[in-house]
């Protein structure tokens, strides 16, 4: 399950003491392992923003990972900060702020950044850490524009180092099975996928109902889950979009939508319908069906509780499998990559791709009419 056609292939030299990151494979090829053999040593992270993913899932992340530790923050509180750093033995010399951020190039004890900030800020944390030589996984959606995408993509070329987007999901058990039985054509060839992830948000006033910071409402939020599992699911990439969106609440959803709804077509005749919502609850799951029979993950996108159902022949039978730590697993899955120099299967590339997407799904609900996706 490779998303790697948009990889590149390019070597080049940093100054910086970490892990080498070489031999990045060309589009679509396989991806050979780096010159530098593996260290046992765990790969050191700074967490960047300590908001309420990384306090609930990243930085406890770090309890269970097996490759990777936690050996810095990046926050604009150096109180929190200080906190935080006495919970899990960080030095204080490796808390780092927004203005002093660039200083990081002359710590060795950090090798990657894991950035967890409000979606306007992952272009430029994301660059300045790749100039810093610091490898990256930057929290999805990967920017709020395309632009953002591509020069993300071109810092960590230029600098040699390792970019992955947050998709969690990508390395996740149950939804690994979920793809194995549709690639391997236990499903029959795969018609539709209905997908859907809603929740009621809360605070009015917060970053994500602000389109400057946001870049989008539930669709980048959440909708990009089902965007991610038509993905990984088909292994297809869309090429034609219809939409529609709308809100009964123009006070609090003043800048972002609050539901919409679109239906992705792909090159094989799949069509995947998908709704995303932040005014509703109880939706979080996915269904893809071929002639003989489905596949089902309800809850699909938690972090804990995931649920896999299959029918074939008519027979429901749960096939659950143990989540574990997602976010240990994706950081650990990070650090594999980085020593093997090869491209993350959750690469810059997939997050450019999905942001291409979303962009066409909100042409195509402020239109009316069908967009064609590059």
């Amino acid at each position: 399950m490779s998303f790697s056609r948009r990889d590149f292939l390019k070597q080049a030299a940093v100054t910086a003491s970490v892990v080498g990151w070489s031999n990045i494979a060309s589009r679509g090829s396989s991806l050979p392992a780096g010159s530098p053999s593996p260290d046992d040593k765990p790969l050191g992270y700074a967490v960047v923003g300590i908001g309420q993913l990384t306090k609930g899932q990243v930085i406890p992340a770090f309890r269970n990972t097996k490759q990777s530790r936690l050996t810095g923050f990046v926050s604009g509180d150096r109180e929190k900060a200080l906190r935080w750093a006495s919970d899990y033995g960080v030095p204080e010399k490796n808390i780092y702020n927004y203005q002093n951020y660039d200083e990081m190039a002359s710590n060795p004890d950090i090798e990657a950044v894991y950035i967890a900030l409000p979606n306007n800020m992952h272009a430029e944390y994301t660059i300045r850490a790749a100039r810093a030589g610091k490898h990256v996984l930057c929290e999805k959606p990967m920017a709020n524009s395309v632009a953002d995408c591509q020069e993300m993509i071109d810092a960590c070329k230029r600098a040699n180092r390792g970019l992955m987007i947050g998709y969690r999901l990508q390395y996740e058990p149950n939804n690994l099975e979920a793809v194995r039985m549709v690639r391997s054509n236990e499903l029959g060839l795969l018609k539709f996928i209905d997908a859907e992830f809603a929740f009621i948000i809360g605070d009015p006033t917060q970053w994500r109902l602000k389109m400057d910071m946001a870049g989008g409402g539930p669709l980048v939020d959440i909708g990009i889950y089902c965007i991610q599992a038509a993905g990984y699911l088909s292994g297809e990439d869309p090429v034609r979009v219809t939409a529609h969106s709308w809100t009964t609440d123009p006070v609090k959803f003043r800048e972002v939508e609050e539901n919409i709804t679109f239906t992705l077509q792909y090159p094989s005749g799949l069509a995947v319908n998908c709704f995303s919502s932040y005014g509703l609850s109880g939706l979080n799951r996915y269904r893809a069906l071929g002639p003989k029979g489905w596949v089902e993950m309800d809850p699909a996108y938690s972090y804990r509780g995931l649920r896999l159902k299959v029918s074939l022949g008519g027979e429901v039978e749960d096939r659950t499998r143990p989540v574990g730590d997602q976010f240990a697993r994706e950081i650990d899955r990070f650090t594999e990559d980085i020593r093997a120099g090869r491209n993350p299967k959750a690469s810059g590339e997939m997050g450019l791709r999905d942001t291409r997407i979303i962009k066409a799904i909100y042409e195509a609900a402020r239109t009316g009419a069908p967009v064609a996706i590059p």
